[in-house]
Parts: structure tokens; sequence; C-alpha cells
């Protein structure tokens, strides 16, 4: 039998969630009688119990071609909502292909390495929880910023909060080498990556798509 992973930064998380259903529980089997009011109830509140578990999951994924440093793989589920030339305007400072990732509430949000590469930056803003998919949340709402290098080129992500996302965990060490396909953190709740490549990058998707972390290729770097 596959044991489920859980993300290691979302146990308080879980185990809080838990205390105060548990308590909940208590608390409607003893004071509500009528047990077609308790049973459906409490059953809900396991329910409860086991999504939000089951939200911090750590899926087992493939990534492809692990030694190719040319691979933009996706870091989040999710559907592609924009794929777009932009000016990336906090570190690269350059003309680059924007694609943006929204993960909805069912959506797997732990957040893998999109490629093999150093990590040349990382930034924590804080900000404001506008809705992810609000055109200026990528500016706005608190995210956090990281940026990886390799011969082929640099990726830069940002791993954006929503309106009930409101913590973001990110494991970017400046200097340290990241391998594309490893957890690189979560955001708790709906939330939205943004990723920006080379304008030269081959771009593999379009607006509408559903992609997973690790396995979907998002682009292809330069030669």
């Amino acid at each position: 039998m596959k044991v489920i992973r859980i993300d290691r930064d979302s146990y308080g998380t879980i185990l809080g969630t838990w205390a105060v259903c548990a308590i909940l529980i208590f608390l409607v089997a003893h004071f509500i009688h009528p047990l077609w009011i308790s049973i459906p109830v409490c059953g809900l509140l396991i329910l409860f119990i086991a999504f939000i578990t089951w939200f911090f999951r750590v899926p087992d994924r493939n990534t492809p071609n692990e030694l190719d440093n040319r691979l933009v793989t996706s870091v989040a589920d999710g559907k592609v909502v924009i794929v777009d030339k932009v000016t990336e305007k906090e570190f690269l400072r350059r003309e680059c292909i924007q694609i943006s990732v929204y993960m909805d509430f069912f959506d797997v949000h732990c957040n893998f390495w999109p490629v093999n590469g150093e990590v040349t930056y990382y930034k924590y803003h804080p900000g404001k929880y506008f809705l992810a998919f609000h055109p200026k949340s990528s500016e706005l709402n608190e995210h956090a910023s990281s940026c990886l290098k390799n011969e082929h080129g640099e990726v830069l992500f940002k791993q954006i909060a929503g309106t009930f996302a409101r913590r973001i965990v990110c494991y970017s060490e400046p200097g340290k080498m990241e391998y594309r396909g490893e957890q690189c953190g979560v955001i708790k709740f709906g939330s939205r990556i943004d990723l920006f490549v080379p304008t030269d990058a081959e771009i593999k998707v379009k607006v509408g798509d559903k992609v997973k972390a690790v396995e979907t290729v998002l682009a292809v770097l330069p030669e």
C-alpha cells in the first residue's frame, strides 16, 4: 500500500485543524442530542479533517529527462491563465515570456523547482490578498520571487498568495544548486505561480491548458 506523503511545513496547520474539529465534534455530540442533526454535522467535520490532510499531500511525480537543463516544467498543478511577452521589472529587468498557472482550492499546492540551476535571487514581498487571478496580484499580493540560472538562461518564478492563501513557504537559498522536480515550497490554499522565461524559449503550453507540477513541460530554453 502506497503511503501518502504530507508536506512537512503543513503539520502545524493540519494538527490545528484536527484539534479544532475534535473540540467541535465533542461539543456537538455532547450538546446536540437529535441524532439526525449531530451525526451529519460530525460527519462533515470528519470529512473536513480528511480533506485538509489530503490537501497538503506531496505527490510522487516522474521528472521528464532529468539531465536536460533546457526543460522548464510547471512549478504547480493548475490551469494556464497567462502566456504573454512582458517586461519583468523585479530582477531580470528585460522582456520575457510570462506563463502563469492558477491553482484552485482542489489542486496540489506543493511547489517544485522548474529547472536545474543555481539560485541567483530570492526575495519575499509582503502585500495584499487580492484574488490570485487579478491582473495586479503579481505585483501587489504577498509573494516570494526566486531565480534559477544555468548555461541555457535564467528562469524566475513567483509564488503568489491569493485571497485565502495566507502563508508562502519557499526553500530558496541564493548560491545553492537545485534540481527540477524537487520540492521548493508550498502555498497554503488557492494561489498562483508566475514564471518568466527568455523570449527565445520554445513555449509548450497555451492559455486554458491544465498542467501538472514536475511532469508538464512549459517551455524549452534555447541552446
